[in-house]
């Protein structure tokens, strides 16, 4: 398989039809080998319009809407970025690509060491990952510039945007089936949030042991 046209093609044919036109986030897409982060039993769909299936019965984001996501967010390189649920370490390594750091948080230590493992394999070395319960944010490395939470969210709770840096930018994908927003909310001072409704679609909730009490 040539990856490299795969990639192209992905870039062509599924990102740029979804109005994510920012030439900093597709030339990032096109220089970060989502193949390296793709199970090897999948590894031919990498660019492929669907969720790809990752152990414990997680999956891939499709790849135009980690584009989008990567285009609310907009990493500036001085950013300090957190991603609760890391997946195949992939969206962390779009993110750490653009930012200072990625802290990643998983709560399922089979995904956890599979993220980890793609992002040492494809030598990023500015993103940590953490095991943890992430469904209230993770205040012991806050604040941060950037907030991505990479799984559906029922709410977004007021814990999480307290951890955001006056400026910063939370993005998560937030409602219920049928239908979920994907969420731009940033901080415009303190306790103070702009929130907009970017896109509608459908993603796998996050996976939680708590269920946080506040919610905005």
């Amino acid at each position: 398989m040539d990856f490299e046209q795969a990639r192209f093609n992905m870039v062509e044919q599924q990102i740029r039809p979804w109005d994510v036109l920012d030439l900093d986030v597709l030339e990032t897409l096109m220089a970060t080998k989502r193949e390296q982060f793709v199970p090897e039993a999948h590894r031919t769909l990498a660019f492929a319009d669907i969720a790809i299936p990752l152990p414990g019965g997680a999956s891939m984001l499709e790849p135009k809407l980690e584009a989008k996501v990567l285009q609310a967010v907009a990493p500036k390189k001085t950013d300090k970025v957190l991603e609760i649920g890391a997946g195949s370490g992939y969206m962390a390594a779009l993110l750490a690509a653009r930012a200072d750091w990625v802290r990643s948080i998983e709560i399922d230590p089979a995904i956890a060491s599979f993220a980890a493992a793609n992002l040492a394999r494809a030598g990023v070395e500015n993103v940590i990952v953490e095991e943890g319960d992430g469904a209230a944010g993770w205040p012991e490395r806050g604040p941060y510039d950037v907030i991505v939470v990479s799984a559906g969210l029922s709410a977004i709770p007021a814990e999480m945007l307290a951890q955001l840096k006056r400026g910063g930018r939370l993005f998560a994908f937030v409602g219920a089936a049928p239908v979920m927003s994907g969420r731009l909310v940033t901080c415009t001072g303190e306790g103070q949030y702009r929130t907009e409704d970017l896109f509608e679609t459908l993603v796998p909730m996050l996976k939680t042991r708590t269920e946080p009490a506040f919610t905005f």
